[in-house]
């Protein structure tokens, strides 16, 4: 039996705590998970267009297993800086790798693009990164329009004026004694899918106010993508979180899997306009199947993702899922 919860009732493993910076007047921010006592870590990227740090020492191959924390920020590139400000939070607290009479924490990263929506010119930086470390807590907290996905959108392959919101949003799944949750910032080029209704929950519009209707994307995509192959203004990320023990090369088994959430999710995915990447963090408290904590992992981002659009709201003149509804 399988016991799954979402949003602020969503469950974090032991030893694992969320905090979030959000700049809501420029549309933007970052959202950090700390794991102060160490993770084993990895990553997957799906996309084409990543924005990331630090993901090549999560290779199964290099020495590093062990991550401290995961930053998910706005800001594309420039956005990467939070991780910087979670590195010196850290070295305060005297979590890391001890080196020379110091720590060194291990903090990794992936930014979405909002440079878009808001200011251009304001990206989350290491005082923001700072301030989303200090405030993490065990429990799940906000969701919607808040850290990383404070100036996110969905369905951007018809541009921000035509993109619905779109959020931040977590969902845990129990399975026994077997915990997998997964963090996701949905900023898609493509639209979020519900499978269970066979509808669009949000995605790109007509551009017209009087009508809330949804484009199919196979409608019109074939030559759209011929118009925009300078487009990199799109992204999903996020993180599992499992109290699993896994191997490094588990941990990456699970992050691979786990982007058949974005698949079922969001049509089309993965995208050369897609920076897509979803990175895990197991912590190690119980034995269990890598495979099963796969199946589960792609479960709750597919969760995750219906329910960030489901709990963003309206802002910088952009729609919600809650005040259009969908119409497919």
């Amino acid at each position: 039996m399988l016991t799954i919860k979402s949003g602020q009732d969503a469950l974090l493993p032991q030893g694992i705590f969320i905090g979030h910076a959000s700049d809501k007047e420029d549309a933007t921010g970052c959202t950090v998970l700390l794991c102060p006592e160490g993770a084993m870590g990895s990553v997957a990227v799906r996309g084409a267009a990543p924005a990331t740090r630090e993901t090549d020492l999560l290779a199964p191959e290099n020495a590093i297993q062990m991550v401290h924390a995961v930053v998910l920020s706005g800001g594309s590139a420039y956005g990467l800086d939070a991780a910087n400000g979670v590195m010196h939070y850290l070295e305060e607290q005297g979590s890391g790798f001890p080196i020379g009479g110091v720590v060194v924490p291990i903090v990794v990263g992936a930014s979405l693009f909002d440079l878009d929506v808001g200011s251009a010119t304001r990206r989350p930086n290491a005082g923001m990164g700072y301030s989303a470390a200090a405030s993490a807590s065990e429990n799940a907290g906000p969701t919607g329009n808040v850290g990383a996905g404070t100036g996110a959108c969905v369905g951007r392959f018809l541009g921000p004026e035509c993109a619905m919101k779109g959020g931040l949003d977590i969902a845990s799944i129990e399975s026994g004694a077997l915990l997998v949750s997964a963090v996701v910032a949905v900023n898609s080029f493509g639209n979020v899918y519900d499978r269970e209704t066979g509808a669009y929950l949000a995605g790109a519009r007509l551009y017209d106010e009087s009508t809330s209707a949804i484009v199919e994307p196979l409608d019109i995509l074939p030559e759209l993508l011929s118009a925009m192959a300078a487009l990199r203004a799109n992204t999903t990320i996020g993180a599992v979180l499992t109290n699993a023990a896994l191997s490094k090369p588990e941990a990456l088994r699970v992050a691979s899997v786990s982007h058949d959430g974005i698949a079922r999710a969001i049509y089309p995915a993965h995208t050369s306009f897609d920076g897509d990447a979803i990175f895990t963090l197991a912590t190690g408290s119980i034995s269990a199947q890598p495979d099963a904590v796969g199946a589960l992992a792609a479960l709750a981002v597919e969760r995750a993702i219906l329910d960030a659009v489901l709990s963003a709201e309206d802002a910088y003149g952009i729609p919600s899922a809650r005040s259009l509804g969908s119409s497919q």
